[in-house]
């Protein structure tokens, strides 16, 4: 019994799987530690399983040594791709380290092997509530669309325009640390007021040694106003999942 075989399909599927695990290994939230290699390894394959018949369309099966090249491609793709992705929600991360090195938190950096993450109170906590709300917002499908989105731009094994994705890379780049800032800001121009207040009152009664109040009461201001820039995180992650799979399909574009 002769059972017949669509090569283009099965080569498709390979490919795409190749594509979809390495970006899954990359890119917030996949990246987490928290999520066991087998897993992204099975979600990849089921994912190029998802969309072989629309990353396949106009492929044309290849000799040995062409489909090896195409594996290569496809597995530097995914990983520019969620690089890309990463590169717009470090800026959480970043903002919880400026946040961290303005109250002083910093003193107690350390390295979560977890979550991957090296910073103090601030910065892990908030990776991982941008983490939680990612999946509870459904933020994480915006970036699978996007993901899936590329194979138009970029068709299987059909190499990396570099220039549009160092572009993006580049706006990305700039646009984290503009976020970092913007998350970030209120909270460290109140502590610089704290501490130019505490500057002012030590030059005018010397003895009072207002630096000693310093750190307890930076912490306070922190922590106290802290919650008010969690109330505005979840619509900052919002913003940031539709600027990760706008940036995947704007990088993925050939010129």
């Amino acid at each position: 019994m002769n059972i017949p075989i669509d090569q283009a399909y099965v080569e498709a599927v390979i490919l795409a799987a190749v594509r979809m695990t390495a970006f899954l290994f990359v890119a917030p939230p996949f990246a987490d530690n928290a999520f066991p290699a087998r897993i992204k390894a099975m979600l990849g394959v089921g994912l190029g399983l998802a969309v072989a018949s629309i990353a396949g369309r106009g492929y044309t099966p290849r000799d040995t040594a062409g489909f090896l090249t195409g594996l290569v491609l496809e597995a530097v793709t995914g990983l520019a791709l969620g690089f890309l992705v990463y590169l717009v929600f470090a800026a959480i991360q970043s903002a919880g380290s400026l946040i961290d090195l303005s109250s002083g938190f910093q003193m107690a950096q350390g390295y979560d092997p977890q979550s991957m993450v090296n910073g103090a109170q601030f910065t892990r906590l908030l990776q991982m509530a941008a983490l939680a709300l990612l999946f509870s917002s459904d933020g994480y499908q915006l970036v699978i669309a996007g993901l899936t989105g590329t194979f138009k731009a970029l068709p299987l094994a059909g190499g990396l325009d570099l220039s549009r994705p160092v572009e993006a890379m580049t706006s990305a780049v700039t646009g984290m640390f503009v976020s970092a800032v913007q998350i970030a800001g209120p909270l460290m121009v109140v502590l610089f007021l704290a501490d130019l207040g505490l500057g002012l009152l030590t030059r005018v009664a010397p003895a009072l040694n207002a630096f000693q109040m310093g750190f307890p009461l930076k912490v306070l201001l922190t922590v106290t106003l802290a919650s008010v820039m969690f109330l505005a995180l979840p619509r900052v992650v919002s913003s940031l999942a539709q600027q990760a799979a706008t940036s995947l399909l704007g990088g993925g574009v050939n010129g």
